[in-house]
């Protein structure tokens, strides 16, 4: 997909990598819609470095976990910007706690937010992208998803279902030129972060991650473009996280 001029979508668009992504779409040539619960420094931070970047943007202020919600940010989004070519959900947050431990509400909560948003925002960009003959989805999953991780178990259960509903999409919307994709951070450094001790850090560092260093927002930015921009990749998901996932020992 050519990313000029085309209108994204980036829900969670407001820090981390979704403030990433939507700059590096913008560099890219996208105008850009961002989502964030409500418009505050961070978002107008956001809005400021994609407009300096020559392209559009507007911030969509929603709470995802709604589904009304979900449905009025697309098409305020899509009003905006004149169309939809392109969706990226990286709206997400912790969601700390084992079997035993999680409340059923903090459980619904993470369905309602990773899972069930992407469910009806691409039910509603879905039949936007189709009148334009292409689309491109990315979701953004978690090393979380792909393995057991302890003391998260809500968290990694939501992850682990966005690849499958990515593969799932891609083969049902490949007829109408519509990619979906997944890519899977590891150790990104942003807020998400700020809850690791100084031991976790070093264990990462020194243990867990074959490369050694942490993520930046801008490296999985980066393989979200690629997806985007890359005609012939459908139903796939990118792991960056510096080999961690990969790693037998």
């Amino acid at each position: 997909m050519k990313l000029a001029g085309k209108a994204a979508l980036i829900t969670g668009g407001t820090k981390g990598i979704g403030a990433s992504t939507a700059v590096a779409m913008a560099r890219a040539g996208s105008h850009i819609a961002i989502n964030g619960r409500v418009m505050d420094k961070a978002a107008a931070e956001v809005v400021s470095r994609v407009e300096a970047e020559g392209r559009r943007c507007v911030m969509v202020a929603a709470d995802l976990t709604i589904q009304e919600e979900s449905g009025r940010c697309v098409h305020e989004a899509a009003e905006a910007l004149g169309g939809l070519n392109v969706l990226i959900h990286c709206a997400g947050t912790p969601v700390p706690g084992s079997l035993l431990e999680i409340s059923p509400e903090a459980w619904y909560k993470a369905f309602d937010l990773h899972l069930h948003a992407a469910f009806h925002l691409c039910r509603c960009a879905i039949p936007i992208m189709k009148k334009r003959d292409e689309g491109a989805i990315v979701f953004v999953s978690s090393a979380a998803g792909s393995r057991g991780c302890a003391g998260t178990i809500a968290y990694g259960v939501v992850k682990g279902a966005l690849p499958q509903f990515a593969r799932a999409l891609a083969r049902e919307l490949a007829d109408d030129n519509i990619r979906v994709n997944c890519v899977s951070p590891g150790v990104i450094r942003t807020r998400f972060q700020d809850m690791l001790t100084a031991e976790q850090v070093k264990n990462n560092l020194e243990n867990r991650i074959p490369l050694h260093r942490e993520g930046a927002p801008e490296d999985v930015a980066e393989a979200i473009v690629m997806l985007v921009r890359n005609d012939f990749i459908t139903g796939e998901t990118i792991a960056i996280d510096g080999g961690m996932t990969m790693r037998m020992v």
